[in-house]
């Protein structure tokens, strides 16, 4: 297991929002849909956790994938599941939207 967590990389919300920015990530958000419906960040697709299936994730060859949920803790647990299912690498953004929104970057809200 130890090798599954070390393999976990996380990324600040300011170094996802460079990442975004400059066309070099593609933000996965896994909390569920009345979650996103809330509040989101633009441009990320939403993979809930209550679907998460490591043999049909999606993959991004042109792009790396951040994973992201509220504080960070299941978007940690989906890429150590992505990671034991044999993915080479995964990211996720630490502190998930919570710290976004702490560290002054936007959000969509629709409701």
């Amino acid at each position: 297991m130890n090798n599954v967590n070390s393999a976990l990389i996380e990324l600040e919300p300011g170094v996802v929002a460079t990442m975004l920015a400059a066309g070099e990530a593609v933000l996965i958000d896994v909390r569920e849909p009345e979650e996103w419906t809330r509040a989101h960040i633009a441009g990320a697709f939403l993979h809930p956790l209550s679907q998460f299936d490591p043999d049909e994730w999606p993959r991004f060859f042109d792009r790396t994938a951040v994973l992201a949920c509220l504080a960070g803790t299941r978007s940690a647990k989906v890429g150590r599941a992505l990671l034991a299912a044999g993915h080479p690498t995964a990211m996720h953004m630490k502190g998930g939207l919570d710290a976004w929104r702490a560290a002054g970057l936007p959000v969509v809200s629709e409701g």
